[in-house]
């Protein structure tokens, strides 16, 4: 296959770079996946899987438990991490202190 760029125009020129790309990412991904395949395979058939051989810990997923409740309507729960819901600012700024909020 031969591509005479002469003869192109630069929007051609840039869709082909871009589908280019997407085709060279596509494959690194395919060959990633296949390889990480054959390895998490190659552990399996030594009676490992890939975390135990690696070292790496499983991830940890769940929920987690709510440390602080609205007094004014328990069902409104925040854990204390992110942002601050409005109740608690609320709060805050009547005076009150975060441990005043503690379930």
């Amino acid at each position: 296959m031969s591509i005479d760029f002469d003869t192109m125009s630069l929007k051609e020129m840039r869709d082909l770079r871009t589908k280019l790309d997407r085709a060279i990412n596509s494959y690194e991904d395919r060959k990633r996946r296949e390889a990480m395949t054959a390895i998490e395979e190659a552990a399996r058939e030594h009676g490992f899987n890939l975390a135990e051989l690696t070292g790496s810990k499983p991830r940890k997923t769940g929920t987690v438990a709510p440390k602080y409740a609205n007094p004014q309507d328990p069902t409104m729960t925040w854990t204390g991490r992110g942002r601050k819901p409005r109740w608690v600012q609320e709060n805050l700024e009547s005076g009150k202190e975060l441990d005043d909020l503690l379930i």
